[in-house]
């Protein structure tokens, strides 16, 4: 019995020996598919990893033109603000009466009323005919060169003076 069992097993052993032979061309074709699946992975990662570096220097990127751009607009906020303020004192500025010169009656402001010159105007002739002096009209036109005085001119003329020639109300009848 013992040389049957030392047959079968020996059958058994060239029977796994065949089918081993015929399995392995197949076997490692198969780990050769996976060899290259893997490396194809090993791309994609390689890949993915280059992509997230550049995905974070991007972002970095973008974090520092937004910084940029953050402080830009408060420089430009800062500057609009003092543009605001210098606007503010220049329309104060030119609310105030005109300083410097003196006619008659204290400072002269210039009022709403202007003056086109004519031909053969002359500064008296413009103070006589609007009813003011000469000192007055003088003050309200500082820049204005009195001995050359072109016709189209525009010249300012000084406020008040209406109001200075009309009569007072009457006061109200007691009762």
């Amino acid at each position: 019995m013992l040389p049957l069992a030392g047959v079968i097993v020996g059958v058994v052993g060239l029977l796994l020996g065949a089918y081993s032979t015929f399995s392995l061309p197949k076997i490692k074709q198969e780990l050769a598919t996976h060899d290259e699946k893997l490396s194809h992975q090993d791309d994609i990662a390689a890949q993915a990893s280059a992509a997230a570096s550049k995905a974070d220097s991007a972002n970095a990127r973008i974090d520092s033109v937004a910084k940029g751009t953050n402080d830009a607009f408060q420089s430009v906020a800062t500057e609009l603000g003092n543009e605001k303020a210098a606007i503010a004192k220049l329309e104060e500025s030119l609310k105030r009466p005109v300083g410097g010169r003196h006619g008659k009656h204290g400072d002269v402001v210039a009022g709403p009323g202007e003056y086109v010159v004519k031909a053969h105007d002359t500064g008296r002739k413009i103070s006589r005919a609007n009813g003011c002096s000469y000192e007055d009209l003088k003050a309200v036109n500082p820049g204005v060169n009195w001995a050359r005085l072109k016709v189209g001119q525009t010249i300012k003329l000084p406020e008040g003076k209406a109001a200075a020639a009309a009569p007072a109300p009457a006061p109200a009848p007691a009762q």
